[in-house]
């Protein structure tokens, strides 16, 4: 692991879960992370609705674009976060690999929404004190 580890979140769409995953560990990490995003098969914008769930808690995502997913992504990231893209992420030894079930936002409405939001806080919390030094976090 590096001293700034790189985390890389994927879903498909790179529109939803993956964009949400990747404000809050932006925020919460600051400069102690590098944050990548990105999507097997990204579509053209943020879903309108995971940018109002996360505005709702501070965080803007409505400037973000979703990115393709590339094997050098995945190559120069420490931990690699998928959430429901399956066989699409190429595999490196050494990395750490988490697969996240969570649901998928597209479609639904802000009600709908926020608990996959709060799971997304609850799970990005969980590995960045996982990932940090005890001291960096506190």
């Amino acid at each position: 692991m590096t001293a700034t580890p790189t985390i890389l979140f994927v879903c498909v769409h790179n529109a939803g879960r993956s964009q949400m995953a990747a404000g809050y560990a932006q925020t919460l990490g600051g400069d102690r992370v590098q944050v990548l995003s990105a999507g097997s098969a990204p579509k053209d914008q943020i879903n309108p609705v995971a940018i109002e769930a996360m505005a709702e808690d501070g965080i803007d995502i409505a400037s973000n674009q979703p990115k393709i997913l590339t094997t050098d992504a995945v190559r120069e990231s420490d931990a690699v976060i998928t959430m429901g893209c399956g066989d699409a992420c190429p595999i490196f030894p050494g990395k750490r690999y988490e697969d996240w079930d969570l649901t998928d936002p597209a479609g639904k409405g802000i009600d709908d929404v926020r608990p996959i939001r709060d799971e997304i806080k609850t799970r990005v919390q969980a590995l960045l004190a996982e990932l940090l030094p005890a001291e960096a976090s506190a």
